[in-house]
């Protein structure tokens, strides 16, 4: 009878190894990290497993030595290390102190390698314009206001026109504000005939400076109306955002109510008369800028909800 021989292998079997996935920092990291087990400094469990980075593409072809493969086999393959090489490198957390952590893992929560969050990018611009939008359709009242501005003469000639009265009412015609300012400069020329300023109004004027405050605290995030309104804001030393302004001598409605022609500048006096059958700026005492700012709101809220649609599908005309 023939002997039965058995070839039986006693050796300790190694488990298989696991595929290494990563990009190259990543792979540098796991083997510092043996490197240190293998020395003593630092446990197996005392890091948590990092996961691959996602979105990474494809894998790479695994090194010499798995994971938590043999410890003779990892330190054949990668030789001697140098004492200061195997250090690991220290990551900035947001919100806490520095900790350990791989080059992959600031990709897996949104930050830079540094640990700090990454902010969506805004534009200057953007930030203007958005501040600049008018209310939305339809406008509440107490958002509107209409304002008439009257001037004097100043400097040489009397040439200048400074401010010399500023009148403001809501959308019911009441008054919001009506003063007398004065002028920083000396009047030359008090325009009555136009302004209806005379010396005796400036004895208790309110001087420009504090005006000014006080007005454009008023006008702040309002829609502000006015008839050549451009004039009045000059007075002002004030620019109204272009979106929260109407101007009654531009809009191309109210000249085709009253009959003129779309592209001309008709004056206040006349729209007020075809449009609201009133008589305005007449007789020698001047103009009142009360009255003429509630001639301009009323001339706007005729055609209020036509324009304010107008302006929504054409913002480019505000």
């Amino acid at each position: 009878m023939a002997d039965l021989i058995l070839n039986v292998d006693f050796a300790p079997s190694e488990r298989p190894r696991k595929k290494e996935t990563g990009n190259r920092k990543h792979k540098s990291f796991l083997q510092r990290r043996r490197a240190l087990e293998q020395r003593g400094v630092l446990k197996q469990k005392q890091l948590p497993a990092v996961p691959p980075p996602p979105g990474r593409g494809s894998q790479k072809k695994p090194g010499p030595g798995g994971r938590r493969g043999s410890r003779q086999g990892a330190a054949a393959a990668r030789g001697p290390e140098k004492p200061n090489s195997i250090q690991p490198k220290p990551c900035l957390e947001a919100n806490g102190p520095a900790s350990i952590a791989p080059p992959g893992a600031a990709a897996q929560n949104g930050s830079r390698v540094t640990g700090v969050p990454s902010k969506p990018k805004t534009t200057a611009r953007g930030t203007a314009k958005g501040n600049q939008r008018a209310p939305a359709f339809p406008v509440q009242p107490s958002k509107l206001v209409a304002i008439d501005c009257e001037m004097v003469g100043t400097g040489p000639g009397g040439r200048t026109s400074d401010l010399a009265r500023c009148s403001i009412v809501g959308y019911q015609g009441d008054v919001v504000y009506d003063q007398y300012i004065r002028p920083a400069a000396p009047i030359v020329d008090y325009r009555t005939r136009w302004s209806g300023i005379r010396r005796q109004h400036m004895a208790n004027a309110v001087p420009f400076n504090k005006a000014q405050q006080e007005i454009l605290r008023i006008l702040s995030g309002k829609i502000v109306v006015g008839h050549a309104i451009y004039n009045d804001f000059k007075a002002l030393k004030y620019f109204h955002p272009k979106a929260l302004t109407r101007d009654t001598s531009k809009i191309p409605l109210l000249n085709r109510k009253g009959g003129f022609p779309e592209n001309v500048t008709v004056s206040l006096k006349r729209l007020a008369k075809e449009l609201l059958h009133k008589d305005i700026q007449v007789g020698k005492s001047g103009h009142s800028s009360v009255e003429d700012a509630r001639a301009t709101m009323e001339l706007y809220k005729m055609v209020e909800a036509e324009w304010e649609q107008h302006l929504m599908l054409n913002p480019e005309q505000e």
